[in-house]
């Protein structure tokens, strides 16, 4: 064995790919749960998924400095609905901006949505002109509410209730409602 293949007597080995020690404010709780900007990441990509086997075409925007999330394109002027088998003839714009929202937790016995953009520290409603469509996951229950912008033009929060509540919600319509991102039924676009 030559000199070269031996390990030097002076210096430790070192493992191949060792990874740093962990550092006390990685130990910290808040850091080891998923933060929100995660948890919208991991919402965004269920969203886009889901609409892929809906049809649609996907896009996303460069950087996060417009008010949505992805853009739908169907691919063809018709479109098939994996429920219950039909084909929808897409009458809506080719283009529909979709803002991606996510809930977790119960408040008051019904998930929180906050359907708002921020100015200066206040919560200001979505326009019509920025986004048509919030996409609401509700992520305990893998569930999603389609609700178009005008249907909630000017709130800023919304509540969802649980599937097993025996009282209706008042967004119990919007609940896998992808037929309005396929037929928008006269909803108006920017």
């Amino acid at each position: 064995m030559s000199k070269r293949n031996r390990p030097s007597p002076r210096r430790k080995p070192r493992r191949a790919q060792a990874l740093p020690p962990l550092t006390p404010w990685l130990l910290n709780p808040p850091n080891r749960e998923i933060n929100t900007k995660r948890t919208g990441e991991i919402s965004e990509l269920a969203f886009a998924l889901a609409s892929v086997r809906y049809g649609f075409g996907i896009a996303r925007p460069f950087g996060d400095c417009e008010r949505y999330d992805i853009i739908l394109d169907c691919r063809n002027k018709v479109c098939h609905d994996k429920d219950s088998s039909r084909l929808y003839h897409s009458t809506r714009p080719r283009l529909v901006r979709v803002q991606v929202k996510s809930s977790t937790q119960l408040l008051n016995g019904q998930y929180h949505i906050n359907a708002h953009r921020r100015i200066n520290g206040r919560a200001v409603p979505y326009k019509l002109s920025e986004i048509d469509f919030i996409a609401a996951y509700i992520i305990p229950e893998d569930s999603w509410f389609i609700l178009p912008l005008a249907h909630v033009l000017g709130q800023t929060s919304l509540l969802f209730r649980p599937i097993r509540s025996p009282l209706p919600g008042l967004y119990d319509s919007y609940r896998e409602a992808w037929h309005y991102l396929l037929e928008p039924d006269g909803l108006i676009f920017a």
